[in-house]
């Protein structure tokens, strides 16, 4: 799956002239975080988050007139408040490499470039889209974990047995980081089935271990 497949191509922006009390604005209405700056031309050319913008503003504390307020905010713009330096991102990117990106780098969302301008925008909740997609919660079912050894085609040899029981696979999924035995992996795996029990005999009478089953229901 690529980033330009779970994208935002439909990407609020704004002028590197705009004051920031009017980009305040415009984000609250449209209820975004974060709004990338582009040129004339559609480049982008920098991004603003909320942060940025409470940052630039006078304190509470400020001795400063409601006026005095409204003039110096009315002069300042996103230029000169705006991240220039903006880690984007390739539509034709896998989309677990933005994951790794958006993690490495710090950042809830990454503004998607082509040829130099601005075709989407791919966040933190898009990511979260895709692992429900992956993992295939929607669709409810049975989620297995296994234990399984650490060589060539153990995982096949689980997928085959349960292959017999004509059920659906929904996911298969493996995880480096969870715990398991010396010599052994984790695999976790979503079945289209809410009655586990002849595949579970089977599992176990080829001595494969199951570490946990849990039956789920179908959300949304």
């Amino acid at each position: 799956m690529l980033v330009k497949m779970w994208m935002s191509d439909e990407v609020i922006t704004a002028p590197p002239d705009l004051p920031i009390m009017e980009a305040a604005d415009l984000m609250k209405r449209e209820g975004i975080r974060r709004l990338p700056v582009v040129d004339k031309k559609g480049r982008l050319v920098g991004i603003v988050t909320q942060g940025d913008i409470q940052e630039a503003s006078p304190s509470d504390a400020t001795s400063l007139s409601i006026w005095e307020l409204n003039y110096l905010l009315a002069r300042i713009t996103l230029e000169e408040i705006m991240t220039r330096e903006v880690v984007t991102i390739s539509p034709d990117t896998p989309v677990e490499e933005a994951a790794v990106l958006m993690r490495e780098k710090k950042v809830s969302g990454l503004p998607v470039v082509e040829d130099n301008k601005l075709v989407g925008i791919i966040t933190e909740s898009d990511i979260f889209e895709v692992m429900i997609e992956v993992m295939g919660v929607r669709r409810g079912g049975t989620r297995l974990t296994l234990e399984l050894e650490d060589r060539p085609g153990a995982l096949c040899e689980a997928l085959e047995l349960i292959r017999k029981h004509q059920v659906n696979i929904l996911s298969v999924v493996t995880c480096e980081e969870c715990p398991a035995p010396p010599g052994y992996g984790v695999v976790v795996i979503r079945l289209e089935t809410t009655d586990p029990e002849p595949i579970l005999e089977e599992l176990k009478g080829a001595g494969i271990s199951v570490a946990e089953v849990r039956t789920l229901q179908a959300k949304g």
